[in-house]
C-alpha cells in the first residue's frame, strides 16, 4: 500500500512540513450473513482495498485539528480535548471525538492534540461502511501517535461503542471486526456471539467480486435498522418462553419452523426467520467456498438476497432492480445486496472475462428503471487498518 501523495500534499497545505505518519483503513464488503451480527449468529466479511487514508502529526496544546479532503466545503475543524461532545455541526469529525473518548474511557493517555488529514476512496453511504473504516483509522493513528498498550480486538469494541454510544447507530461488530482483522484474499467466518473467528482463503478461480453501487444514499441512523432490531429482539423473547437460547442465531431451520406459534406475529415470525436461516446459509456458503463449489456458493447469495427482500425486507426498488438485472446476466453465479439495505451496494460473482459485457447490460436495465446510472467497483480483498 503506497503513501497517498496528494493526501501528504494537503496536508503540508494546511499544517506545514514537519514529522508526520501516514496510515489506511479498509472498507468491507459482507459475503453473506446479512442481519445477522446483532442476533448472535455469523458473517462472513472481508476488507477491501478501497478504504480510507490518514496522515497525522502530533501537537503539544490540546488542540485537534481534522481536515477531509471529501468534506472540503465543512473545511477544517478544531476542538480541544475538553471537548469530547457529540456535535451535529462537526460532522464526520465526530467519529475522530468518539474513538478519542472511548479511548480516554477505557484508560489510556491521550494528554495532547494532534492534526490529522484523510481522504476516503470509499463512496459515501454506498454500505462499505465507511464509518468504521474511519473509526479503525482514528484508532490505530491514536495507539501510534500516543503509544497506547492496546491490542487489535479491543480497538474494534472500541470502534463499535464510539458507533453505538457516541454516535447512536445501534449496529453490531462486524464492520469494525473486518476492518480491524481484515487479511489479503481471505474472508473472516465471524462467529458474533463468541468472537471467535477463522480466515478463510477467497479463491474465485476465473470469477471475480463486482461490487455494484446503487448510487441511493444510505442514511443508516435514520434508515428501519434500529426498527429491525427491535423486531428481532421481541421474536427471539417470544421463542424464549419454551426455548432456551441466548440469541437466534442459536437456532436451525428445524427447530424455529417448530416454534413459530411461540411467536405467533406473521412481521415477527418474517423477521426472524430471515435471522435464522441466513445464519444457516453463511455456514454452508463457508463450506461451498472451501469445497471450491463455486455455483452452491452463488445460489446461497441470491437466496440471501431473497430472504433479505421478501422476508426482512430491507432492499428497496434500487437494490432490488440492480440484483435482479445483475442475476439474469450470462457468467454470473449469484448477487445480492450487501450492508444494511436500503440502498447502498450490491455484490455479484461475475465471469472475468464476462465483466464488462456485464456492466454494460447492468447499466442499461437498472437506468432504464430507476433514471440514473449505478457504479461498478472489481473487489480486491486487502489488508486491515495499518501504518503504511
Amino acid at each position: 500500500m503506497k503513501i497517498n501523495q496528494a493526501l501528504d500534499q494537503t496536508f503540508v497545505e494546511h499544517f506545514g512540513d514537519k514529522e508526520r505518519a501516514a496510515y489506511f483503513s479498509p472498507g468491507r464488503i459482507n459475503l453473506i450473513g446479512e442481519h445477522t451480527d446483532y442476533n448472535g449468529g455469523y458473517v462472513f466479511p472481508a476488507s477491501i482495498t478501497y478504504g480510507t487514508y490518514g496522515i497525522a502529526s502530533p501537537r503539544e496544546d490540546d488542540q485537534v485539528i481534522v481536515y477531509s479532503t471529501n468534506f472540503k466545503d465543512v473545511g477544517e475543524i478544531h476542538f480541544t480535548l475538553k471537548e469530547l461532545t457529540y456535535d451535529k455541526q462537526h460532522d464526520w469529525a465526530n467519529y475522530v471525538k468518539g474513538m478519542i473518548l472511548k479511548l480516554k474511557e477505557a484508560g489510556h493517555s491521550i494528554d495532547h492534540g494532534f492534526e490529522l488529514v484523510v481522504e476516503g476512496d470509499i463512496p459515501n453511504g454506498a454500505g462499505l461502511s465507511s464509518s468504521a473504516s474511519l473509526e479503525l483509522l482514528v484508532g490505530v493513528i491514536l495507539e501510534d501517535l500516543f503509544e497506547l498498550s492496546t491490542d487489535r480486538l479491543e480497538l474494534v469494541k472500541l470502534g463499535q461503542k464510539t458507533e453505538n454510544e457516541f454516535i447512536g447507530v445501534n449496529s453490531g461488530i462486524m464492520d469494525q471486526f473486518a476492518i480491524g482483522f481484515g487479511q489479503e484474499n481471505q474472508a473472516i467466518l465471524l462467529d458474533t456471539n463468541t468472537l471467535k473467528y477463522e480466515m478463510v482463503p477467497i479463491e474465485l478461480d476465473g470469477y471475480a467480486l463486482v461490487i455494484m453501487n446503487t448510487n441511493k444514499r444510505r442514511e443508516l441512523a435514520d434508515s428501519k435498522y434500529n426498527e429491525r432490531r427491535s423486531e428481532c429482539e421481541k421474536a427471539l423473547q417470544l421463542l424464549q418462553q419454551k426455548l432456551t437460547v441466548t440469541a437466534l442465531g442459536d437456532l436451525d431451520e428445524e427447530t424455529f419452523d417448530a416454534n413459530l406459534a411461540l411467536i405467533g406475529d406473521e412481521t415477527l415470525i418474517k423477521r426472524a426467520r430471515h435471522a435464522v436461516y441466513e445464519n444457516q446459509r453463511t455456514l454452508k456458503a463457508k463450506k461451498a467456498l472451501v469445497a471450491g463449489d463455486l455455483t452452491q456458493f452463488g445460489q446461497l447469495l441470491n437466496d440471501s438476497h431473497r430472504s433479505l427482500r421478501d422476508d426482512y425486507e430491507v432492499t428497496g426498488l434500487e437494490l432490488d432492480s440492480l440484483v435482479a438485472a445483475a442475476q439474469a446476466q450470462p457468467g454470473v453465479l449469484g448477487a445480492r445486496m450487501t450492508g444494511a439495505g436500503f440502498g447502498g451496494c450490491a455484490i455479484a460473482v461475475v465471469k472475468e472475462e464476462a465483466i464488462p459485457d456485464f456492466e454494460e447490460k447492468v447499466q442499461a436495465v437498472y437506468e432504464k428503471a430507476i433514471g440514473y446510472a449505478p457504479t461498478f467497483y472489481v473487489a480486491h480483498i486487502g489488508s486491515g487498518t495499518t501504518k503504511l
